[in-house]
């Protein structure tokens, strides 16, 4: 299940053992039979690196979902949970224990020193497993924090170094704040774009169980049709999806057609095989090819629901909102489409989204303009969502206009982040990820690797928070000696979350021949625009 972690540059096996092995550890600590009452939010991350069986090896006998009341009935000698660090929980615990808690931590807000506490210290577990990291850099407040934390890390444990040879060049912190924008556009590659219409959690896809029923009940349709949503596991250790994950939707026909005329052509093989050596390598060549082809259904079903929704007048409307926006047209006036969706009372998560991006395209709207809007919003969708506005003025995403300079259009040309004519099917640059947009975050990245952030200071004090460069001290005997021709290793660090299309931007830099550098991404959650602006709301919608 997880062979496909071992094939790249880093191995990132590595890392999954070690939390397997930490988790091995902590339920031996607990001897003799056990139950283990889960936190549901949790399940899903455990389950990537651990799967029941492991859990029986070591005496977990017993599972249950975490919620009030009293525990089921379990005769075991340890029951363990297994919960995030919030108050709420803490009481649901104390109910079950029957006993009042004394105290719970609080599990603080993205940009909190707590949570950029553990990412500073899963960052020198990295170190511990892979080698001292010997360049850092960063931009953004946040980005500042973790790194002074790892240096303090790093000088309390100074006589604990690891005497491992380091697998990564350059370490790249990057606060979300620097890059509001892009997790705000619609993804358009084919990964990103099933996370925004279904979701993506812990490498699952939940969808509409009806065309995949059509694949198997040809002629049969609305004869016992499923019900269920089909949970469809999406990573690269499937052949097909690791091809066509990262392109941009407009090539995914294409790339579709191609495999099954392959596919087509291996089982017409068959044909050809005459000797009973023929014979007997096909027949060890047919649960491969079969996978394929179960694959190639799965994906073509999946490519025909979002078709669906890419071809809608509705999708079409709000995508060419969003790059007008991003191409700085209009983006200081009441936008007439936001004005039509509101009084259609359209999803507020769209409308957000779309108010959000304007604002952010026009460093902060006209206090009229922004004024209006909510007033809009408060009395179409109701006055409880007066705090979600709070919120999204904290956190810069909608905000007055404090001075009559943008600097968005400075930094839209200095960067090249709008690409006429972007090529879709053979790409040639990053903004195939958006159609024309390339991401801010991913184009910092490109610029660093090449050629240096110096030649872009002036776009770096307009975006907010400090950037910087340290540089950690190798143990003796541990300095990398590069081959000719081999490429460097960045490992690229999100704080605040990053989207798939970014991810894909990535991939695609890093396969660049010219590249000359691959790029590991870590982040603290993968996001899009509707979870983003959900995890602001203050009363969020039902999905």
């Amino acid at each position: 299940m997880s062979a496909h972690l071992s094939y790249g540059r880093v191995n990132l096996n590595i890392l999954r053992e070690a939390a397997r092995k930490e988790l091995r550890e902590f339920l031996d600590k607990c001897a003799g039979s056990k139950a283990i009452v889960w936190d549901e939010y949790l399940t899903g991350p455990f389950g990537l690196i651990a799967q029941y069986s492991l859990l029986k090896e070591h005496e977990v006998e017993k599972m249950f979902t975490l919620k009030g009341g009293r525990l089921p009935a379990a005769d075991v000698k340890n029951i363990i949970f297994f919960v995030r660090p919030r108050l709420e929980l803490m009481d649901i615990i104390a109910e079950n224990v029957i006993r009042s808690a004394s105290q719970g931590e609080e599990c603080y807000l993205e940009s909190d020193q707590t949570s950029l506490y553990h990412t500073a210290k899963g960052l020198m577990t990295l170190q511990a497993l892979y080698g001292t990291i010997p360049q850092i850099f960063g931009k953004g407040e946040c980005a500042r924090h973790v790194a002074n934390m790892m240096l303090r890390m790093k000088r309390e444990f100074a006589g604990s170094q690891t005497q491992i040879l380091p697998v990564f060049d350059s370490l790249l912190l990057l606060d979300r704040n620097i890059d509001l924008l892009t997790p705000l556009a619609t993804q358009l590659t084919y990964e990103g774009l099933i996370d925004e219409v279904y979701g993506i959690t812990n490498g699952y896809a939940k969808l509409p169980p009806e065309k995949f029923a059509a694949q198997k009940k040809q002629g049969e349709v609305g004869k016992d049709l499923p019900t269920e949503p089909k949970k469809m596991q999406l990573n690269s250790a499937e052949e097909l999806y690791a091809e066509i994950r990262d392109k941009n939707f407009n090539a995914i026909g294409a790339a579709l057609s191609k495999k099954a005329k392959i596919i087509s052509a291996a089982f017409e093989e068959r044909h050809n095989a005459k000797t009973v050596g023929e014979i007997k390598q096909f027949v060890s060549q047919l649960p491969h090819m079969q996978a394929a082809r179960s694959s190639l259904a799965n994906h073509t079903s999946i490519a025909e629901l979002i078709k669906d929704i890419t071809t809608s007048e509705a999708f079409f409307d709000n995508l060419t909102v969003e790059q007008e926006f991003m191409t700085g047209v209009d983006t200081d006036k009441v936008n007439t489409y936001i004005e039509d969706c509101i009084a259609q009372k359209d999803p507020l998560i769209k409308i957000l989204r779309l108010v959000c991006m304007q604002s952010v395209c026009n460093n902060g709207l006209k206090q009229k303009i922004l004024d209006y809007y909510k007033r809009e919003i408060l009395q179409t969708y109701g006055y409880e969502h007066m705090l979600t506005l709070n919120n999204l003025e904290k956190t810069g995403l909608l905000k007055p206009q404090t001075s009559t300079r943008n600097n968005y259009p400075t930094i839209r040309k200095t960067l090249k982040l709008w690409m006429e004519d972007a090529n879709e099917q053979n790409p040639n640059d990053i903004s195939y990820v958006y159609s024309g947009y390339a991401p801010l975050s991913i184009r910092l990245t490109q610029v660093l690797a090449r050629p240096g952030w110096r030649s872009i200071e002036e776009v770096l004090k307009m975006l907010p928070g400090p950037h910087f460069e340290e540089r950690q001290q190798l143990p003796a005997g541990l300095h990398k000696k590069r081959q000719q021709g081999e490429n460097r290793t960045t490992l690229v660090f999100f704080l605040g979350g990053v989207t798939y299309a970014e991810v894909a931007a990535l991939r695609f830099l890093s396969q660049m021949e010219d590249g000359g550098t691959e790029y590991i991404i870590a982040t603290t959650k993968l996001i899009n625009g509707t979870s983003w602006i959900k995890s602001l709301m203050d009363r969020p919608e039902a999905p």
